[in-house]
């Protein structure tokens, strides 16, 4: 709904009760004042024939009595006798007036002081009327022009009028009722616009109140949608299924809040640990040297969590931050795969890890975002391959996207873990964690943010001792 017609401040101000309060009132008054301007009008419309078939019977009568006539001095009695009550017209003024524009008759000449436009034909069923005023007395009145029986005489024109005052009187009246009624309809269209503002507004109130409640500690409070108007129960399930996204954001962020105090408690810890016992007595320099070599792998630890943390922080702004970051060129998988490989064989053939990739594969993102996301995939796999495996990777083309499936044996994942697998910090079994403390718990979180910021998508699939992260990427 549109205020434009009010000052700004009124608009901020007036409440959505007073504006509909306010729209009643004002639509009332306008329907009325609408439909009193038609009733004036008809009305003034019907006193206008009315006086018009008046003044025309005048004429008609006039005319008739005019042809009677044979002498001058019957003339001159002619406009008393035509304006008598018992002639039929009370009320009607007549004046007679010869070819010379002379006054042969009029009881009534201030009446007539007025000139007349011009004469009319008694054969006109709608004749124009001519209105003056003199004073405060309003008139009405029509011309003809009639030949007498008088031997040659000329036509004579003959005025009637009539006076009006009787119809303004009723006029008057009328409006001013008019005016009394709008107003007190204006008044009552207010109070019922108020009553069934604020009856039709209350669902919003409970709204309001439900939504008062609302607080970090209490994000499960729901709006209430049984009880409210169809125009409301969107509005009411939208605000709903916000409140469950915050509230699943703020329990995401309280559990990464604490498995991040958790995940540096321990290398902090051992920090000091190791700080402490070194300054509990003095050590040669081989002594210093290796606890020095002990915090600096805590302090690397400690780096990559905290630039991973920076650049999930970063995924977190709706992914337009990481799609911000993303440079797009083009992408050869299978060559990103085979130098990976290069850079992982030493850690395979320590372990007796094969490692094979299949197929080819392009696709258009930014190249060392990628990568990362296949390195960690490909860390996750040695980590939990037993010695003798084999780490698959296959490259595959489904029509406008591109697929890369990393796949190793190993221990199957309970479904009720894969899930959760991509969750920060998130520990699907304590016999999958890094035994040798190098990870930092978000490697597959990271590479989630960096699939959704190449508009794709990551799967998880463990059965039958095969587990299997599937990416779909665009195609280039």
């Amino acid at each position: 709904m549109a205020w434009s017609g009010f000052p700004r401040f009124l608009r901020h101000t007036i409440s959505l009760t007073a504006r509909l309060t306010l729209l009643f009132a004002a639509g009332a008054s306008a329907v009325l004042l609408a439909l009193g301007f038609l009733i004036n009008v008809s009305i003034e419309r019907h006193f206008e024939d009315l006086d018009r078939d008046t003044l025309r019977a005048g004429l008609i009568q006039a005319h008739h009595a005019i042809a009677r006539v044979t002498t001058v001095a019957e003339l001159q009695q002619l406009p008393a006798i035509l304006s008598d009550p018992a002639h039929g017209h009370h009320g009607l003024l007549m004046h007679l007036v010869g070819p010379q524009g002379q006054v042969l008759a009029s009881p009534a000449l201030p009446v007539f002081t007025e000139p007349f436009g011009q004469t009319v034909q008694l054969t006109d069923p709608a004749p124009p009327l001519q209105r003056w005023s003199i004073g405060e007395r309003n008139f009405r009145g029509l011309a003809t022009r009639v030949a007498s029986a008088i031997p040659d005489a000329a036509p004579l024109e003959v005025r009637v009028a009539i006076d009006i005052g009787h119809h303004q009187v009723f006029m008057d009246t009328l409006m001013g009722t008019l005016w009394l009624f709008v107003a007190c309809a204006a008044v009552a269209a207010g109070l019922l616009g108020w009553f069934a503002a604020k009856r039709g507004l209350a669902p919003l109130r409970a709204m309001r109140s439900r939504a008062e409640r609302v607080t970090a500690q209490s994000l499960d409070q729901r709006l209430p949608t049984d009880a409210v108007p169809a125009e409301l129960a969107d509005l009411a399930h939208t605000l709903n299924e916000m409140l469950a996204r915050l509230e699943e954001a703020f329990r995401r962020l309280s559990d990464f809040s604490s498995d991040i105090a958790h995940e540096l408690r321990t290398p902090v810890s051992n920090l000091m640990t190791q700080t402490q016992v070194s300054l509990a007595r003095n050590r040669d320099a081989t002594g210093y040297r290796e606890i020095l070599e002990s915090n600096a792998e805590e302090f690397e630890r400690l780096a990559r969590m905290i630039s991973d943390m920076l650049f999930l922080a970063k995924a977190d702004n709706a992914h337009a931050a990481t799609r911000a970051l993303v440079q797009p060129e083009p992408v050869d998988l299978a060559r990103e795969v085979g130098d990976l490989f290069e850079f992982y064989e030493a850690l395979a053939d320590e372990r007796g890890i094969q490692l094979q990739c299949t197929g080819q594969a392009n696709t258009r993102g930014d190249r060392l975002m990628l990568r990362r996301a296949l390195s960690n995939l490909l860390s996750n796999a040695l980590r939990y391959t037993p010695p003798g495996g084999c780490v698959q990777v296959r490259l595959t083309t489904q029509g406008e996207f591109v697929q890369v499936a990393v796949v190793n044996p190993g221990d199957s994942i309970a479904p009720e873990h894969l899930v959760h697998l991509f969750e920060r910090f998130y520990r699907a079994d304590p016999s999958r964690q890094n035994a040798t403390g190098e990870g930092t718990g978000l490697g597959l979180a990271i590479t989630q943010a960096i699939v959704l910021a190449h508009q794709g998508r990551i799967t998880a699939t463990s059965a039958d001792g095969l587990t299997c992260f599937t990416l779909l990427l665009p195609r280039a």
